[in-house]
C-alpha cells in the first residue's frame, strides 16, 4: 500500500472555493504518485478562517462558530476527491460543534466508495483546555483501509500508549497521526510518541504536519515539524524507524508499505515488544514497592 503524509503549507485562502482548489491540487499530486492513502494535518479546517473578517479569525471561538455552516461543503469536497482519485483520505481535523457550545477536534476518514468515518481527539493539550470550548472524545475506533485496518491518533493522542495499544489489539496495522505543533519541543514530543507507538505495537505510523507561519490565526500561528512515516526498528526494517520523511519544501512523504513483510518480521524479531507486552502486566510488577 502506498501511503502519503503531508507537510501542509498553511496559507490564506480567501473563500471555500480557493481552499477546495488547494486540496484538489495537493491530493492530485499524491494520487499521481500512486498513493492509495493520503493524510492531511490536524486543524486543517482552521485554514478556512482566513476568509473571515479580521476580528473573527483572530478569535478562536468565533472562528469555530463561523466554520460550522461550511461542514457540509467540507464533506462533499473530500468525498468527491476520494472518489475521483480513488484515494482514501484522512482529511486532518474539523472542529465540530456537539452541544452546549462545545466542539470536538474530529478527524475524518473518507473512502472511494462514499463512506466516511471519524475519530475524535481524546486528550486535550493545554492550549485546547484553555479555550474553554473544546472537549475530548469518548470513543476509540478502527477503520478498513483497503484490506488493512487503520486507526487515527490525533496529535497529542499519539503520546499515550494504551489507547493505541487498544487499536492495535483491534487489528490496526497503520496508525495515522494528523498533527499540528508550534514549537520544536512539541514537534519532538509527537515524533517520539509516533516512534514509540511503532516500536511497541509493530505497526506503521504515518504523521502529517502543518508548515509555515500564519500570524492571523491564534491556533495556526507557528508550525513546526516534518511529515514522517515510522516503522518498528527491527530486522529488515529501518534501523532509525524512519521509512520516509519530508525535507525542505517537500509537500509529501510517500512510500510503499509492505504489511506482509511487517507481519513476517514478528517471527524474525531481535526483540518483540508487541509480543512481550503482557509481561509488563504481571501482578507482581504492576506496582512498585518502596524499599527504603
Amino acid at each position: 500500500m502506498k501511503v502519503a503524509v503531508g507537510k501542509y503549507p498553511i496559507g490564506m485562502p480567501q473563500d471555500f472555493e480557493a481552499f477546495a482548489a488547494k486540496q484538489r491540487a495537493l491530493l492530485q499530486e499524491a494520487a499521481r504518485a500512486g498513493a492509495q492513502v493520503a493524510v492531511l494535518p490536524e486543524y486543517l479546517a482552521l485554514e478556512l478562517a482566513a476568509g473571515f473578517d479580521a476580528a473573527t479569525r483572530a478569535d478562536l471561538p468565533a472562528s469555530l462558530a463561523a466554520l460550522q455552516p461550511l461542514e457540509p461543503a467540507w464533506h462533499a469536497l473530500f468525498a468527491d476527491l476520494s472518489r475521483e482519485f480513488a484515494l482514501r483520505i484522512q482529511a486532518g481535523t474539523f472542529l465540530t460543534a456537539v452541544e452546549n457550545g462545545r466542539y470536538r477536534n474530529r478527524a475524518w476518514w473518507y473512502a472511494p466508495d462514499g463512506s466516511r468515518r471519524f475519530q475524535d481527539k481524546l486528550q486535550l493539550t493545554g492550549f485546547e483546555k484553555q479555550t474553554g470550548v473544546i472537549e475530548g472524545g469518548d470513543a476509540l475506533k478502527v477503520f478498513d483501509a483497503g484490506g488493512v485496518r487503520a486507526g487515527i491518533a490525533v496529535c497529542y493522542d499519539a503520546e499515550f500508549p494504551l489507547p493505541v495499544r487498544a487499536q492495535c489489539e483491534a487489528g490496526t496495522r497503520l496508525l495515522v497521526v494528523p498533527s499540528c505543533t508550534d514549537t520544536e519541543a512539541g514537534a519532538t514530543r509527537v515524533r517520539v510518541g509516533c516512534l514509540a507507538r511503532a516500536l511497541e505495537n509493530r505497526i506503521f505510523v504515518a504523521q502529517s504536519v502543518t508548515a509555515g507561519i500564519a500570524e492571523w490565526s491564534p491556533a495556526l500561528d507557528i508550525n513546526t515539524g516534518e511529515a514522517t512515516i515510522h516503522a518498528p526498528m527491527d530486522r529488515d526494517l529501518p534501523a532509525d524507524g524512519i521509512v520516509a520523511v519530508t525535507r525542505g519544501e517537500q509537500r509529501w512523504a510517500i512510500t510503499d508499505l509492505d504489511f506482509e513483510r511487517l507481519e513476517r518480521s514478528r517471527g524474525n524479531a531481535q526483540v518483540a515488544n508487541d509480543r512481550d507486552w503482557p509481561g509488563q502486566l504481571a501482578p507482581s510488577i504492576v506496582r512498585a514497592r518502596f524499599e527504603g
